[in-house]
């Protein structure tokens, strides 16, 4: 239960991070956006009603002026005949004011005998020059936007014609420019968290689900595998975990097996080497047991303490590998020298097992290489000895040098059985012992194939045409 409820935290997080860095931005641009748009708005209606009123005002000063006044009386008369006459009432007033700022006469009939004194009456009717206001009516309290226009008589200022307009009707458009906006970011917002929903639902889950077998594979449940329904990076995520728990689990069973193997191997010498040493004390002790017997035991003694030894070695150089710690003390080389000495040893142990070893080296000599000979030599002496090992009921090993266009190559061939095809892929990995029962550690092969590749060659393993394996090691020349 703990473990579920940490890992719905962990998603939880992640699906949070995700919105949030997702989201943030997008949510602020749109408010931006919007915001300015609606700026946008407002100014056009207000600057399209200011500029209406503007040109009427300035149209109606015009013609009002056109007309010979020669009196205030006749001034009066004919503002109240033009405000009367004024056939827009429903959404404008209309007013005429005298040089002193009240108005004489106005559309609605509600202000007349007022002195609104705002800012527009007092730029038209001191400076006059057409003005304009937006703000609260000081007679009505209501938000007005007006322009007033100077009424030049005679060469002077005689009063003001005054266009007013109430904002209500304005902002009210206003209000609904401003929630049309607001209904569209919120429905824009609500599909990108929609989508974004379901984008991450679609990533957290099979996360969630690739972690729960991580888990899985980390408790010990090797070789468990995901049903892959993705075609994209998340399908290739899940393709690498199973293929991850597919060796992980190979890789066990194949060092379960190499345990058991080396414990075997290991267990067979020391038995042999414990049962001869205790056989050739109780002979000391009794004087008892002729000389051949006792060179018989002290020979099986040193034979099985060498195969301790080698198996101990193969063990060291397989951890050096596997850390990186797997080096080479290079030199110069006779190749052919060093895998000649190999020959020569083997042969005569191999007579004594009935086993004919033949070696070509050819007519071409070779300059040294630079090389690590040690290291060379044990793959010349693990060849020669799995040839006998796996090879040895052919009774012939062929053994060759030769130089082909900057390489020199060394095959050695067996007359046995041969390695099954379908192991030959298989036969250089660690611990890998396929259908043979010969005794061995099963990394020999790979430690030799990586002291070839440090010194820049190749180690092919096959079957030769006639039956039988053969090894090919080639190396570039100096």
């Amino acid at each position: 239960m703990g473990k579920t409820e940490k890992q719905t935290t962990k998603i939880y997080g992640l699906r949070k991070r995700w919105l949030v860095n997702s989201l943030s931005p997008i949510f602020v641009v749109a408010v931006l956006v919007a915001m300015t748009f609606c700026v946008i708005m407002v100014n056009y209606y207000y600057n399209m009603m200011l500029d209406g009123l503007r040109t009427r005002a300035v149209h109606a000063s015009d013609y009002f002026t056109t007309f010979s006044m020669n009196s205030y009386a006749e001034f009066n008369q004919y503002a109240t005949r033009f405000t009367q006459e004024f056939t827009e009432k429903d959404f404008l007033e209309v007013q005429v004011i005298g040089d002193s700022g009240r108005i004489i006469s106005s559309s609605s009939g509600l202000t007349t005998g007022l002195t609104p004194d705002t800012t527009d009456i007092t730029g038209a009717l001191q400076n006059g020059v057409l003005t304009d206001y937006r703000g609260v009516d000081p007679s009505t309290g209501e938000h007005i936007m007006s322009v007033c226009a100077p009424l030049v008589v005679n060469g002077r200022v005689q009063g003001a014609l005054r266009y007013v307009t109430s904002m209500s009707a304005v902002q009210r458009e206003i209000l609904i420019t401003v929630a049309v906006a607001a209904a569209l970011l919120l429905l824009a917002l609500t599909m990108v968290y929609v989508s974004n929903m379901v984008f991450i639902n679609n990533v957290v889950e099979p996360v969630a689900e690739v972690t729960e077998t991580a888990k899985r594979i980390a408790g010990g449940s090797y070789g468990a595998q995901m049903e892959n329904h993705y075609q994209d990076e998340i399908g290739q995520l899940i393709d690498a975990i199973n293929d991850m728990s597919g060796k992980i689990a190979k890789s066990e069973k194949i060092k379960s097996e190499f345990i058991s193997s080396v414990s075997h191997e290991l267990r067979t010498p020391l038995t042999a080497i414990n049962g001869w040493g205790e056989t050739l004390l109780e002979l000391e002790k009794t004087g008892g047991g002729d000389s051949e017997q006792r060179r018989r035991g002290v020979h099986i003694i040193l034979k099985e303490s060498r195969r301790l030894t080698t198996m101990v070695e193969e063990l060291l150089d397989f951890s050096k590998m596997e850390d990186g710690r797997f080096t080479l003390s290079i030199e110069q080389v006779d190749l052919q020298a060093e895998f000649e000495d190999a020959i020569y040893t083997y042969r005569e142990l191999f007579k004594q097992e009935s086993i004919e070893l033949t070696y070509d080296g050819g007519d071409e000599l070779f300059d040294p290489i630079p090389g690590d000979p040690e290291r060379l030599k044990q793959v010349f002496c693990n060849v020669l000895d799995n040839a006998a090992k796996h090879g040895g009921a052919g009774k012939r090993i062929d053994a060759a040098v030769r130089g082909d266009e900057g390489r020199i190559i060394i095959t050695v061939r067996d007359y046995g059985p041969g390695i099954p095809e379908a192991e030959l892929p298989f036969v250089k990995q660690k611990f890998y012992k396929g259908s043979s029962k010969a005794r061995g550690s099963g990394i020999g092969l790979a430690v030799c194939d990586e002291i070839i590749h440090l010194h820049g060659g190749t180690f092919d393993i096959g079957n030769a045409e006639g039956g039988g394996c053969l090894v090919t090691i080639t190396l570039p020349r100096a």
